[in-house]
């Protein structure tokens, strides 16, 4: 019977445990580093780039297939309206698509279609 009870609380232990490293909005903090994933769609709908033109018009090369598995730094939490939006940064210091130094993120939705993880 004590083994019994004794591996009922360690499953419950790792459980536990495997369901709190998991991302959420509330666990995200300036100077997290986390990873960007496929886009839910054709682009990223809650990574917040901007347009393919204005890239090109400022020199970058928007190869979105490049973005996937990036390692990003947040440098910056907000709370706006009813969301929350983080500003990002390359861990390696160079810039997204050779342009941008900086890029926002719509939290909550981001997790919930796996766009970031």
């Amino acid at each position: 019977m004590k083994k019994l009870i004794f591996l009922a609380c360690l499953s419950i232990g790792i459980l536990q445990a495997q369901d709190s490293n998991k991302l959420n909005s509330e666990t995200v903090t300036v100077g997290d580093v986390i990873t960007i994933g496929a886009p839910s769609g054709n682009t990223y709908q809650h990574i917040l780039f901007p347009k393919t033109n204005f890239i090109i018009k400022r020199g970058g090369n928007p190869n979105y297939k490049k973005i996937i598995g990036l390692q990003v730094t947040v440098t910056e939490r907000a709370e706006k309206k009813s969301k929350t939006v983080i500003t990002v940064k390359r861990k390696d210091g160079k810039k997204f698509f050779n342009s941008l130094n900086t890029v926002n993120i719509d939290l909550e939705e981001a997790i919930k279609t796996k766009e970031i993880y």
